[in-house]
């Protein structure tokens, strides 16, 4: 893997999807982390295999892993499956 994430790469993931897409931020913690109850969310790392988020639940903050399906090459292979992420939620 040429351009694994690393995480300095990590940072700038989450920086841009918590500055920029917190509203796809919770969605991922809603409908990949199983919690359906999660009012807010932040991206607090990613790495080749999964993220972790910290959601909002009851008012608490709750650690939730969202694994990939497969383990990712590198950011733009993360952007990739991110996005592909959220087109998998509109069609259901």
């Amino acid at each position: 893997m040429a351009d694994t994430i690393t995480p300095a790469v990590s940072d700038r993931i989450c920086k841009h999807m918590n500055d920029d897409h917190a509203d796809a931020v919770l969605i991922y913690a809603q409908k990949f982390g199983d919690a359906t109850a999660a009012t807010a969310a932040t991206m607090k790392s990613i790495d080749n295999t999964g993220m972790d988020l910290d959601a909002i639940v009851a008012g608490e903050t709750t650690l939730v892993r969202v694994s990939f399906e497969r383990p990712l090459a590198d950011a733009k292979d993360a952007h990739h499956v991110l996005v592909e992420m959220l087109k998998q939620v509109k069609q259901n």
